[in-house]
């Protein structure tokens, strides 16, 4: 990863075809709520498969407590659709299929050739792309946990919203 790349920082913007083909502006699926960007290696890997399992669980509580998520691979969008599709899931997955964010980024996954994906990373962010925390999920015990995410999005919304407190 970019050593740029850190807390406080800001993810770089990018536009990227959704699993609809449709070209969605990464600052703009955020809508002014805190932001979850899961970077994943794809539909073939069972570390993947159990992660996201787990972010299904999450994602009643982010709709509700407005916040977003977004899945972003090199699979391309028709891929992208299909598995969103089967997980259930409701949010934002993004096709790089081209890999030139993954490349822009400097998280290319060195060890699988055949499919060139993500390292499987998660960013939670200020609607401003600006970089709260970054988990390296290349070991599975590095990527956040729900738990991790709800405090990253607890102390960011914290930080967004004036009435906050009572």
């Amino acid at each position: 990863m970019r050593e740029d790349l850190q807390s406080g920082s800001t993810l770089p913007d990018v536009t990227l075809p959704d699993h609809n083909g449709s070209s969605r502006r990464l600052s703009d699926l955020a809508e002014g709520d805190p932001l979850v960007v899961h970077c994943y290696r794809g539909w073939f890997c069972p570390k993947d498969r159990t992660y996201f399992r787990n972010l299904l669980r999450l994602q009643e509580e982010a709709e509700v407590a407005y916040a977003r998520i977004v899945s972003l691979s090199v699979e391309p969008p028709e891929v992208s659709a299909a598995y969103r599709a089967g997980l259930d899931a409701r949010w934002t997955f993004l096709s790089d299929p081209d890999g030139a964010y993954r490349d822009t980024l400097d998280l290319r996954e060195g060890t699988d050739t055949v499919h060139d994906p993500y390292v499987p990373t998660v960013f939670t962010l200020f609607p401003d792309l600006t970089i709260h925390r970054i988990y390296n999920g290349y070991w599975y015990w590095g990527r956040a946990t729900n738990e991790e995410l709800r405090r990253d999005l607890r102390e960011i919304t914290h930080d967004l919203r004036p009435d906050w407190e009572v």
